[in-house]
């Protein structure tokens, strides 16, 4: 029986649905985790990648982690919980300690420690406000830049730190969803920075690229610069705006418009025409939402910056990216190179039928994972306890007695195979 420490389990809450990945390790090797089992239902209560109905957003996240609990046959406790929220802000702030008196000194972990807290201490985020991820971006050793100043020798330690926040209420519906549905949240990241996990490669994210994942409610916009995130964005527009507009254009029920906007591009044109649909008109309709997204959403927010900072181009994901000429168009608008990833790229091989781009942020909360048991100060999480309801529900109550249940059975039988082993010997 693999042990709870050895398994890795990840939601991912989305507007179009609901994902629970699994994957186990092997914790006497450095990598990578398989994944063993991805548990996913419609999803239901949720709107532009917020929570709408709690109730139904719960159902649904039951429905997900029991499907998982089917295919790994056993219980799962706790998560890491992907999530999107409208009102992304990042934030840049600077920080510089001194390592020590007249001689350099290493850097220690305790440095890395204060030299975060010195630029923590310049920022100001208001009462509402909660922050998500605190990434740091850039350091400088005594003014030169490093990529890793743990264990070098210096005087002078700066960094430039970022912090992406998000209005609390929205986490705190996601841990409330969460937690209603019997899973412990142990940790929450936003759906544009699991994309990007699940999407570029290391050598790309050295390189410099950008991050690019279009679902059903949203689109996240991560750049990134010599390893690190140094931009995260959404925008709350995604797949169900082309379904609107395919519903309002043709006259078409929403029920309708979303199956013909799956099948636009899967069936033969002649057998939508004999069901009465305008093809060329559908068509126009979906090139004209998806072109006012990459030039109003996605070229505007980078002229800010040098395009030529992203020589690996741009790696497009989720549900909207299988859309046949998507990349021939982004790419035309950026004078970029564009592909489309799929998560087999990264953890393979993926369970049939898991194996599009619609699960690269699933993925990506893995990599999230293994990056943040291995580098405690790569991404540095804060604490929900404030956050909670304080009061478990009935389900929560009742899991958390099985888990412990499970775990009494397991401390057994190890004792049992500890016991028959010393008596071989």
């Amino acid at each position: 029986m693999q042990r709870e420490s050895d398994t890795l389990v990840g939601l991912n809450v989305g507007t179009t649905k609901i994902t629970v990945i699994v994957a186990g390790r092997d914790p006497r090797f450095r990598d990578p985790v398989k994944v063993i089992g991805i548990g996913s239902t419609p999803s239901r209560g949720i709107s532009k990648g917020v929570i709408v109905n709690l109730g139904d957003a719960t159902e649904c996240v039951i429905s997900a982690l029991k499907d998982a609990e089917h295919i790994v046959g056993r219980r799962l406790d706790s998560a890491v919980v992907a999530f999107n929220s409208l009102d992304v802000e990042s934030i840049m702030t600077h920080g510089m300690v001194s390592l020590g008196g007249r001689e350099p000194s290493r850097v220690t972990v305790s440095d890395l420690e204060r030299v975060i807290e010195t630029a923590q201490s310049r920022l100001t985020l208001s009462n509402n406000t909660l922050s998500v991820h605190t990434i740091p971006v850039h350091y400088t050793l005594d003014e030169r830049p490093v990529e890793e100043p743990l264990n070098m020798t210096g005087a002078i330690l700066e960094m430039t730190l970022q912090t992406v926040s998000v209005p609390k209420t929205n986490a705190q519906n996601v841990i409330t969803c969460v937690e209603d549905a019997g899973l412990h949240v142990e940790g929450l990241v936003l759906k544009p920075l699991a994309a990007a996990l699940g999407a570029l490669t290391s050598e790309e994210m050295r390189v410099g690229a950008i991050s690019l994942s279009i679902g059903g409610g949203a689109t996240g916009l991560v750049l990134y610069s010599a390893g690190r995130p140094f931009k995260i964005m959404s925008v709350p527009i995604g797949g169900e705006h082309v379904t609107t507009d395919l519903a309002r254009v043709l006259r078409i029920p929403l029920r309708r418009a979303e199956m013909l906007k799956r099948r636009l591009f899967s069936e033969d044109d002649e057998v939508l025409r004999q069901e009465g649909i305008d093809v060329k008109l559908a068509l126009e309709v979906v090139a004209s939402r998806l072109e006012e997204l990459f030039l109003d959403h996605v070229q505007k927010p980078l002229r800010e910056f040098d395009l030529q900072m992203f020589p690996s181009g741009v790696v497009l994901s989720g549900g909207v990216a299988k859309t046949p000429g998507i990349s021939d168009m982004l790419s035309e608008i950026l004078q970029l190179p564009v592909r489309v990833a799929v998560p087999g790229d990264l953890f393979s091989p993926m369970p049939p039928g898991r194996d599009d781009t619609g699960y690269v942020s699933a993925t990506g909360l893995l990599r999230y994972m293994l990056y943040r048991q291995r580098h405690s100060h790569l991404f540095i999480e804060p604490t929900y306890t404030e956050l909670r309801t304080g009061e478990r529900s009935s389900l929560m109550r009742e899991r958390e007695t099985v888990r412990i249940s499970e775990t009494e059975r397991w401390n057994f039988k190890n004792l049992l195979d500890t016991v028959k082993e010393r008596l071989r010997d």
